[in-house]
């Protein structure tokens, strides 16, 4: 059995795990950047989006509030009018998308 002070540290090392994984994987995505094959991009950044699902859900954000919280995001990003929307109209692409996985 394990005692409630070693499930303290193991959890410990696993949040500390999920977060150097966080930051390899933002450089994976540079790196596959640099490569140009869009699998590798798309590999990458998938990565990047489950550890932050996964670091999230170690702290107590379960995957709901996770999904909200980026909706949220995104609506912000629309009425803020940030570069990226009002060039390209990505945040109001991206809201749709969101709305039809649902």
């Amino acid at each position: 059995m394990i005692s409630h002070e070693s499930e303290i540290v193991r959890k410990l090392r696993l949040i500390e795990w999920l977060k150097a994984e966080l930051v390899g994987g933002v450089s994976r995505v540079f790196h596959a950047m640099t490569k140009s094959t869009e699998h590798s991009v798309a590999d990458a950044l998938a990565s990047v989006i489950v550890n932050c699902y996964v670091l999230g859900k170690r702290i107590g954000i379960d995957f709901s509030h996770m999904d909200e919280a980026i909706s949220a995001r995104v609506e912000q990003n629309i009425k803020s009018e940030t570069e990226v929307e009002k060039w390209y109209g990505d945040m109001s692409e991206l809201k749709r998308h969101l709305r039809q996985k649902r």
